[in-house]
């Protein structure tokens, strides 16, 4: 009896409150290895490319699966927002959760080891990074204070040790690195061995590259701000759409308080992608980036901006007024951006209201 009651896994922390989201345009054979971790979660699934292929999900898992067709039929014209043949598409799996948390995962990301050979739950580690504060206000030498076997070091003033709340947390990568196209061609071998344990925050006013493949983030807090842009099909970019949320997610943290963290947990990320096909799709990025980050590092909200939604509305203003003039993809960006923020409205009109009462509250 005593060996049957050991065996008993604890339970998940926040199962039912977390939603994992992987985009996807080929059969989810990857969550075999993940199963020990995520078969107590709920998958929102996002199919991306030709709706009618059928995509095979291993059984046991709990899932909603999403083609372009049921995004359109439930977005309407708003489903415009929304990118084709581009991963970006992950972030409608955002907007239609109900949880507070989400994690979201590609299909060749898989279980990564420590050094001493042990299996990461890489999920847990997000978990514990969400759930404990961040310091963006003044940097921590020993990183994150919170963690066990840390604190705040000699000279940390003592009235920002409570911190603020993590709306992020962004997770690394083993073995293939998340470079960009001209990187990847001149170190086409390279591959990232080191493993550092260490999370931090991202000081406020410090953007940063933000990935997508292996990132969580509390939705209640930041969740409108997670729009992957418009990438893909019929757009003139792509490979940027997470760079794009990271910006603009992590200018309105810093507007309204909250924290940020990269570093821990790892996955093992098993397939280079072509650096050919991905010039193709970054070479406009990349000259637009040293446009983009000036704009970003000297963005500012005005203090009415409350929520999330509303810096996000002001952000697509300043973008049309700024960068349209970079190219006219950004005014199509901007215009995406209202419509992006108006179908999160529309199907999640609980957390609209909570704005618009915390609008109303602060401006009184």
């Amino acid at each position: 009896m005593a060996k049957a009651s050991a065996s008993v896994a604890p339970t998940p922390l926040l199962k039912d409150e977390l939603d994992i989201v992987i985009p996807t345009i080929r059969n989810l054979d990857f969550l075999e290895q993940w199963r020990p971790f995520f078969q107590s979660y709920h998958l929102i699934i996002v199919q991306d490319g030709d709706p009618s292929k059928v995509i095979k999900v291993p059984e046991g898992f709990d899932y909603e699966l999403y083609n372009r067709n049921d995004i359109n039929k439930i977005l309407g014209p708003k489903a415009s927002c929304i990118s084709f043949k581009d991963s970006a598409c992950r972030c409608f799996g955002y907007m239609v959760s109900k949880k507070k948390y989400i994690y979201t995962i590609d299909d060749d990301c898989f279980v990564a080891k420590d050094p001493t050979g042990k299996e990461i739950n890489a999920l847990e580690q997000h978990i514990k990074n969400l759930l404990s504060p961040s310091s963006p206000f003044f940097f921590n030498t020993l990183y994150d204070p919170y963690r066990e076997g840390a604190d705040f070091v000699r000279g940390y003033p003592f009235s920002l040790r409570e911190g603020v709340p993590t709306a992020v947390s962004h997770g690394l990568w083993l073995n293939i690195p998340d470079y960009d196209a001209p990187t990847q061609l001149v170190k086409p071998l390279e591959r990232n061995t080191r493993y550092v344990d260490a999370v931090m925050t991202i000081p406020k006013g410090t953007l940063f590259p933000m990935c997508g493949m292996n990132l969580a983030f509390d939705r209640e807090l930041i969740g409108p701000a997670m729009y992957f842009g418009l990438m893909g099909d019929g757009q003139p970019i792509g490979r940027y759409d997470d760079m794009w949320a990271g910006w603009c997610t992590k200018v309105i943290c810093d507007h309204l308080g909250l924290g940020v963290k990269t570093g821990l947990p790892y996955i093992w990320h098993s397939k280079a992608s072509n650096p050919f096909v991905n010039l193709k799709k970054e070479y406009k990025g990349i000259y637009w980036q040293e446009e983009l980050i000036p704009f970003f590092q000297s963005v500012t909200l005005p203090k009415d901006c409350t929520s999330v939604q509303k810096c996000y509305l002001e952000l697509s203003k300043q973008v049309k007024a700024k960068l349209g003039k970079v190219d006219d993809y950004f005014n199509k960006l901007a215009d995406a951006m209202i419509t992006w923020i108006e179908a999160w409205d529309e199907l999640n009109p609980s957390a609209a209201s909570a704005a618009v009462k915390l609008h109303n509250g602060s401006s009184k």
